[in-house]
């Protein structure tokens, strides 16, 4: 794989992970790369929301459980941190690759 094509596939990753495009938003830059987010996996529906604004989690803590395809599965923490954001309520329906809550 070439220089430019490497430079290309990881600009691109960054935008998705961070919301900038490489190279852009130097004040936020710190932000962004503290901040994770929650994200589920599939379409479904938030059952419940388990943690709320300042609750410290730890990596594998359970956040919210997501019920899709008939089966309800916890969604957990991918890092240790305090919740900055919860972007979901129970009974609301979520999209794939939602980000539902964000952990500093």
């Amino acid at each position: 794989m070439s220089r430019d094509r490497k430079l290309e596939r990881f600009s691109a990753v960054h935008t998705a992970i961070t919301g900038t495009e490489h190279g852009h938003g130097h004040d936020d830059k710190e932000e962004a790369f503290m901040a994770t987010p929650v994200t589920v996996p599939m379409v479904g529906k938030i059952v419940s929301v388990s943690v709320k604004v300042g609750d410290k989690v730890k990596e594998d803590d359970q956040v919210a459980v997501l019920e899709a395809m008939k089966m309800e599965m916890p969604l957990v923490a991918p890092v240790n941190g305090v919740i900055k954001e919860i972007r979901v309520s129970p009974g609301q329906e979520v999209e794939a690759e939602a980000t539902i809550a964000v952990i500093e």
